[in-house]
């Protein structure tokens, strides 16, 4: 898992501590034994935080393990009813002050999206609707740019009708590293999936592919 390792790289420790919150997909136990797996290959010290918990089976607060962490990876799944369950239980600002201590926030397709203030999501019925997420980053974001067909030409039109700001998207294995709400770096596992900046000017919706980095 090379997004994994450029994880731990991006720590800058040898033996970093990081978590898993799989509230996404509902606490899955088969995604929470292979992240323990891929874990153990690359030298990181493992945690999971399950959201579908009780006050006998966890003693630790949601904030003492969180704020504990070198970095955070939130898994895919339906973004929805993730940030629904973190906001009953304060998880938002706990992340809040996790992204406000240094504490690394990644992950991918519902972990990708939710720490922006809006994107796309597939997690109603039907159809790919807009949502409303954490918003730590500014602007917009839409994963899965490239696998689901109806994901960019949705994206563009929402922009268009200005009912998303512009913002970021993203292939299935493409990533961007934000600084302080700047794109720091983008990188990909392999040379055909990229990550675009979408916006709009007077000739209507404008993509710009940013410049990536291949990991190895």
């Amino acid at each position: 898992m090379r997004f994994l390792s450029y994880i731990k790289l991006l720590t800058g420790k040898e033996n970093p501590r990081m978590c898993f919150l799989p509230t996404a997909n509902a606490d899955n136990e088969s995604s929470i034994n292979l992240w323990y797996e891929h874990c153990h290959h690359h030298g990181v010290q493992p945690f999971v935080q399950r959201m579908f918990i009780s006050s006998y089976t966890q003693k630790e607060s949601f904030e003492e393990v969180l704020l504990s962490m070198d970095a955070i990876v939130v898994g895919g799944g339906n973004t929805l009813n993730m940030l629904a369950i973190w906001k009953a239980h304060g998880l938002d600002a706990i992340l809040r002050k996790a992204w406000e201590q240094g504490i690394i926030l990644c992950g991918g397709s519902a972990g990708s999206l939710c720490w922006f203030e809006q994107g796309t999501t597939d997690s109603r019925p039907k159809e790919v609707t807009k949502i409303e997420c954490l918003g730590f980053l500014k602007g917009s974001h839409c994963p899965h740019y490239d696998s689901e067909k109806t994901r960019r030409p949705l994206y563009h039109s929402y922009i268009l009708q200005k009912e998303l700001a512009p913002g970021y998207a993203c292939d299935d294995f493409a990533g961007i590293v934000f600084h302080d709400n700047e794109v720091n770096n983008v990188v990909s596992l392999n040379e055909t999936s990229n990550a675009y900046y979408v916006s709009l000017d007077e000739n209507g919706i404008t993509e710009k592919r940013l410049e990536k980095e291949v990991l190895k």
